[in-house]
């Protein structure tokens, strides 16, 4: 069962349109518009300091300031590295379904879609090459679900990209708002929100739409497998932030146990929550998850 074997809502097409009519309309070179500082300072934050895994915690009072703007330097460089990663996986995934039977629709703003996520992963990784000695960290992958259905699969898939790209707006558009931080630093932020604002609205859009599919199929306990898989995964995004290579490269002796003592510090939920309270409140207003708890009491 895919998209067209239903009628396609015309909501969704007019919301397609749209879209697609703004990506032209906002459409920006990428490789001429950035104006790359040469370097960036050092004695200054690369991130707004509430985003800092160790803001809230007592690693905070005990590193100080000038600890805090180190971490902050290899904190942005993991971020921009886990977008890098993040778009690589995404990119596959959509290319993998544009122009398939099933996604005739959509197909379109697919290669909207595809052609600025392509760019975005360019000037993430080229922060990372400018500024982050040339590197882009590494991420563990989390374990996919067995779909069992392909309507399924395509779910998971857009469910997966949807949760991804709006945790990593909320960090971009708090960091495109800080004046504080450097105009380069600033600029990639705020042009990824300007982008994926774009991409968010097609995202619930379609996710909704595929949903809706699958529950027309799906018994409850796979509807709530499903649920406790999506759960999963944002609670594995939100901890790969938490990066032992990050507090090493920052200074800390024992990285693993910097990690272990920051994630388990009862403030970094709050953090947390408030990083996904927006995904999550869609998630819980469509049905897919039956509450907006994240981790087993």
């Amino acid at each position: 069962m895919t998209i067209t074997d239903h009628a396609v809502p015309d909501r969704f097409v007019e919301i397609l349109d749209r879209l697609g009519r703004m990506s032209v309309e906002d459409y920006y070179n990428p490789y001429r518009m950035f104006e790359w500082a040469d370097q960036l300072p050092e004695n200054a934050y690369w991130m707004t300091p509430e985003l800092i895994t160790a803001h809230g915690t007592p690693v905070e009072d005990e590193i100080g300031v000038e600890g805090m703007k180190r971490l902050s330097r290899w904190e942005s460089i993991n971020f921009y590295s886990l977008n890098v990663h993040g778009i690589r996986e995404l990119l596959i995934e959509v290319i993998r379904r544009i122009h398939t039977p099933g996604f005739e629709v959509p197909s379109e703003f697919f290669h909207h879609f595809i052609g600025e996520e392509n760019e975005h992963m360019w000037f993430f990784a080229e922060f990372c090459r400018r500024y982050g000695a040339g590197k882009i960290y590494s991420t563990p992958s989390i374990k996919t679900q067995d779909a069992g259905s392909a309507e399924t699969e395509n779910f998971l898939v857009f469910a997966r990209i949807l949760l991804f790209e709006e945790i990593v707006d909320h960090y971009n558009a708090r960091m495109a708002d800080d004046a504080d931080l450097h105009e380069t630093i600033r600029q990639v932020n705020r042009i990824h929100h300007h982008d994926e604002s774009r991409h968010i609205a097609f995202g619930r859009e379609l996710v909704s739409l595929l949903y809706q599919r699958v529950r027309e199929q799906a018994g409850e306990e796979q509807l709530r497998e499903l649920e406790a898989y999506l759960k999963r995964y944002i609670v594995f995004s939100l901890q790969s932030f938490y990066n032992p290579q990050v507090y090493r490269d920052a200074g800390f002796s024992d990285p693993l146990q910097v990690r272990s003592r920051i994630l388990a510090d009862p403030y970094r939920r709050t953090a947390e929550r408030k990083a996904v309270r927006k995904p999550v409140s869609f998630f819980v207003k469509t049905g897919i998850f039956s509450d907006s708890e994240l981790y087993a009491a």
